[in-house]
């Protein structure tokens, strides 16, 4: 498990240690004892909610934020207008200015986008 996911989880069981300290040290000293039972209980409750909780807070802090155009290499479009030195493609629900940098594409055909050329993607047209 990696360091931060560490840290991670120790934050996200600040409330057991909160709740524990209450529980078994400050009621005490105030006079006020609670049965051990009851503070497995609620110590046990909260443990499972972490354990319940954690996976979908460790995956979603980890995602990165893909923001700009070079999210788009990679990527595959749809071929709109043939190909045949330039015309259009959709990608990601949007039409682009496309380039076919080694062939030609049929209306219909799926490319894969190479690189960005301000608002033109270039792309590799199937083999």
């Amino acid at each position: 498990m990696k360091k931060g996911n560490i840290l991670k989880l120790l934050a996200l069981m600040a409330d057991e240690l909160i709740v524990a300290v209450l529980l078994l040290i400050v009621l005490p000293s105030m006079g006020i004892n609670v049965p051990t039972r009851g503070v497995l209980v609620i110590l046990g409750v909260l443990l499972i909610k972490d354990i319940v909780i954690a996976p979908f807070l460790l995956n979603t802090f980890d995602r990165k934020v893909e923001v700009g155009v070079e999210v788009l290499i990679g990527r595959t479009a749809v071929v709109v207008e043939d190909l045949t030195s330039e015309g259009l493609v959709k990608l990601e629900g949007e039409l682009w200015k496309a380039e076919c940098i080694n062939g030609t594409a049929r209306r219909g055909e799926e490319v894969k986008v190479v690189a960005v050329e301000g608002t033109k993607v270039l792309v590799e047209c199937p083999e």
